[in-house]
């Protein structure tokens, strides 16, 4: 009946009333017979706040660690309670390597993870997890021995930060308030203190600072040799980094209860765009001796070490150091006791090097896998132990992901785009020069390889399809299935979802561009939709992507197919400046961030507003992050395609956002002004459409300042806005009921400006 009402109050709004009674009556007939039949399984189900509280949340795979005999890896059980190990070959269970209800000595009720010592007979139990940054946390950690079921606590005298194991598993070193400690197992566990000169706020031994740990991805920054007898780690000295103060309040959930009347201040390390940034160096520990030397590692003033790694021979560890520009990443061999640092790989591309490249290198016993796109997409060289160019290993299309090279065979696995941009696959390189590709289907593959690369578990999923993962041998064959997602699968395909559709098109500019496109269900293609947008657009990224990642809000693009119920088309492009299609079309955007990222998708709702079933009057877009920042450059761009945007957490002027990052794209505001000079906040008087910004107020990433500052911009250019702030929420704005608020917002936003 109540559709019935619906109808009636439409036709009485828009004079189609009075009809016959004849025709009523048959139309009332009609309409009883619709309802009788009428469900909407979608608009029943699929709510907002079971998508934000994980009610369609895949199941995975926890940990997946290869263990060394080359036959089973290790994962944590479904249920949290232990670390088991699997076969490759068969998939099925071999060994319960630790049970939290089976322990001698320490006892405890939970962990949250593990790491298995190189020889696999020990762990480190971590537990009472507490997170400082986006990779970093302090935890309690226990020793556990597996054979044995003994564990014993790592240390009593305080939350342990990044523990690292040597090579022969009998030694631990971690980091506590900024110095390294290690602990020497054959001794009862003993421990003493390596480094005295850390000291917050100036001194920090064996953890990246803040902007390493963010922009280099990695936490920890220390590393035994090979037989253990050296101890080696980059020290940072930020005494002349400033200092950025976040302001916290009580808030809830959880509320910091001295904070009630007077709220606190949290301040931290941050250098900003042009700013003075840590000074690195790197150190090494004799064990037997207890002398500390400082490494004669190259490096300029204002330069970066972005990681150390351990090799097979115990007079070398090697570092890598890059300018600030970051267009020239050095590897370097350095004898831990000797101190003195050899020139192995000097690696220099136009523009820069990609962080995922760097960070994707593996140094073997005797070779280096190196990827680079010095000629224009990235592929792999192999070089030798001592820096010798052997040979290009890859030739096709744009390598995505490193697996590992297998010495025994001279045969390199990798991830590669796959026969479109939206794809990727497995694959092997070949010694003898041919390509195989080992993951047979179409979508979205990454692969886990056992230390002897005999086997591998592949996971796979696409863009309607939750992840499955099985086991398969080196060629590829499957093996056996871990786990299908089978009950989601099927509670997924009760909504009755349509498909994500992927198209491209062709900009005025005369560039392709590609995107993923949802429909309301029902959709019915003689109507006009108002137009959702959303996308990240940062250098190297890629949204439109055929995996369960895809969508806003990632897990099958299910708030994209909420948004979609509430009448909306809602639309994903990746414009110039985003992955997978080559060093070019990622790196145009280079020293001018934003303005060709937001001509794209000004294009994008031009080509929309053209297809007969979309409103161009009603064509809104949203992003968070770079997402957020692109966003306010699209609704300011100048042609007004935008009746509404949303940005979250956005920078509005790169002169506020962190040195590393800004400078991979911009250099610094001294050598490239007008670049940063071109922002949100300067095309304020420009801004057309209605806006809601988002922030949170304990943002550590993109600061709170940009959203200030430019709404400061927008009084002075006489412009309306709505804006949400979120208490003691970070850069990811969770807790509680928070991250359905936010998404609320955001559709209601949209319900109301688009209509």
């Amino acid at each position: 009946m109540a559709m019935t009402i619906i109808f009636l109050n439409f036709a009485v709004r828009n004079k189609v009333l009075p009809i016959k009674q004849s025709e009523m009556k048959k139309l009332f007939i009609i309409m009883a017979a619709l309802l009788a039949g009428w469900q909407c399984p979608t608009m029943a189900q699929l709510e907002l706040t079971d998508i934000t509280h994980g009610e369609w949340q895949p199941e995975y795979l926890r940990t997946v660690t290869p263990l060394p005999d080359g036959e089973s890896y290790a994962q944590i059980s479904a249920d949290g309670n232990r670390v088991e190990s699997y076969s490759f070959k068969t998939g099925k269970q071999t060994a319960v390597l630790f049970d939290v209800n089976d322990t001698k000595g320490e006892h405890i009720s939970d962990f949250d993870d593990y790491i298995m010592s190189p020889d696999g007979k020990k762990m480190l139990i971590q537990t009472q997890t507490q997170r400082i940054y986006r990779r970093s946390a302090t935890a309690v950690y226990y020793i556990y021995n597996v054979a044995t079921k003994h564990m014993a606590k790592l240390s009593d005298y305080g939350p342990q930060q990044s523990p690292v194991w040597s090579q022969d598993g009998l030694l631990v070193a971690f980091v506590r308030d900024n110095n390294i400690h290690l602990v020497k197992l054959l001794y009862d566990n003993a421990e003493s203190q390596v480094t005295t000169d850390g000291k917050p706020g100036e001194i920090i031994n064996g953890v990246p600072d803040w902007v390493n740990e963010e922009e280099f991805g990695f936490s920890t920054a220390l590393c035994f040799n090979a037989d253990g007898t050296k101890l080696c780690w980059i020290r940072y000295d930020e005494t002349n980094v400033r200092e950025y103060a976040l302001q916290m309040f009580r808030g809830s959930h959880p509320s910091i209860e001295q904070n009630t009347t007077y709220p606190s201040l949290y301040a931290y390390k941050y250098p900003k765009a042009g700013e003075a940034n840590a000074k690195v160096s790197v150190c090494s520990f004799d064990v037997k001796s207890r002398q500390t030397r400082t490494m004669q590692v190259p490096v300029a003033a204002d330069g970066y070490i972005p990681r150390i790694v351990p090799t097979a021979n115990v007079d070398r560890i090697i570092v890598y150091t890059m300018n600030r520009h970051q267009d020239e990443l050095c590897l370097y061999g350095v004898n831990p006791s000797t101190t003195v640092a050899q020139l192995l790989i000097k690696e220099s591309v136009a523009r820069y090097v990609k962080e995922e490249a760097m960070n994707a290198i593996k140094v073997t016993d005797n070779n280096i896998l190196l990827p680079s796109d010095r000629d224009g997409k990235l592929q792999l060289y192999l070089y030798g132990v001592n820096g010798q160019l052997q040979r290009k290993l890859t030739n096709g299309a744009e390598v995505t992901a490193v697996y590992g090279y297998d010495e025994a065979t001279g045969n390199a696995y990798y991830q590669t785009v796959g026969e479109t941009p939206m794809n990727r696959k497995v694959c092997v390189a070949l010694k003898n020069g041919k390509t195989q590709v080992l993951s047979p289907r179409e979508g979205w593959n990454t692969a886990i390889f056992s230390t002897n690369y005999r086997y591998f578990v592949n996971t796979w999923s696409n863009a309607d399809t939750p992840a499955e993962y099985t086991t398969r041998s080196s060629d590829g064959k499957q093996l056996a299935t871990l786990l299908d997602n089978q009950t989601l699968r099927e509670r997924i395909a009760a909504l009755r979802l349509p498909k994500k559709e992927f198209f491209s098109f062709t900009t005025s500019e005369g560039v392709q561009l590609n995107g993923v496109m949802v429909k309301p269900v029902g959709f019915d293609a003689s109507r006009r939709y108002p137009v959702v947008m959303w996308q990240y657009s940062g250098p190297g990224s890629q949204q439109v992507v055929n995996s369960w990642s895809v969508g806003s809000m990632g897990n099958g693009a299910l708030f994209d197919h909420y948004l979609a119920n509430q009448g909306f088309i809602v639309v994903c492009v990746d414009g110039r400046g985003t992955g997978g299609r080559g060093a070019e079309f990622e790196k145009c955007t280079y020293k001018h961030l934003g303005l060709l990222e937001a001509k794209d998708q000004v294009e994008t709702a031009i080509w929309l507003g053209k297809q007969p079933y979309v409103d161009a009057s009603h064509i809104g877009i949203w992003g968070w992050s770079y997402g957020g920042f692109c966003t306010l450059m699209s609704m300011s761009e100048g042609r007004g395609v935008f009746a509404s945007g949303v940005a979250v957490a956005p920078p509005t002027d790169w002169r506020f956002y962190d040195t590393i990052y800004t400078e991979r794209f911009m250099q610094t505001p001294q050598e490239n002004s007008s670049g940063y000079d071109d922002n949100p906040m300067s095309r304020a008087d420009k801004l057309h459409g209605s806006l809601l910004l988002c922030h949170g107020l304990a943002d550590d990433n993109v600061h709170a300042q940009n959203t200030f500052e430019y709404t400061e911009a927008l009084v002075q250019a006489d412009k309306d806005f709505r804006m949400n702030v979120y208490t003691n929420r970070n850069h990811s704005i969770y807790g509680g009921n928070t991250r359905t608020h936010l998404l609320r917002q955001i559709v209601q936003h949209f319900q109301q400006t688009l209509r």
